[in-house]
């Protein structure tokens, strides 16, 4: 299985940005795909999670109603949709994937894409 995420660069509050995760190896059917991030000097947290089957989808509370998570069956592409961005959505994203419906924790996901570095100045 390989991801890889693109789309991050450096925006000014309140701009949008559409990160995409092409994925390939298998089909993903069965899995939970997520959105993660990286702040300098804190720990991975959860972003967003869609399950490719029925597109069920989870988000954090710090991006709710900003940030879109969705699935392009045809291309294999994971897509998260930022909108109003702020300074403290700085950091580099990640997507990842794993088996069955996962939750918000990063270590149920068993695969990883690079990240992108998103920068959001104010």
């Amino acid at each position: 299985v390989q991801l890889q995420a693109s789309g991050g660069g450096l925006v000014q509050a309140g701009d949008s940005l559409r990160l995409s995760c092409a994925a390939s190896g298998r089909t993903f059917s069965s899995y939970t795909m997520g959105w993660f991030r990286q702040a300098p000097g804190k720990e991975r947290e959860f972003v967003a999670r869609i399950l490719w089957s029925g597109g069920i989808t989870r988000y954090a509370d710090s991006v709710k109603g900003r940030f879109t998570i969705s699935r392009d069956n045809a291309g294999n592409t994971v897509y998260l949709q930022m909108n109003s961005l702020k300074p403290e959505d700085t950091a580099i994203y990640y997507c990842a994937a794993g088996p069955g419906l996962l939750t918000t924790t990063p270590r149920e996901y068993s695969y990883w894409g690079q990240g992108t570095l998103v920068t959001v100045s104010s």
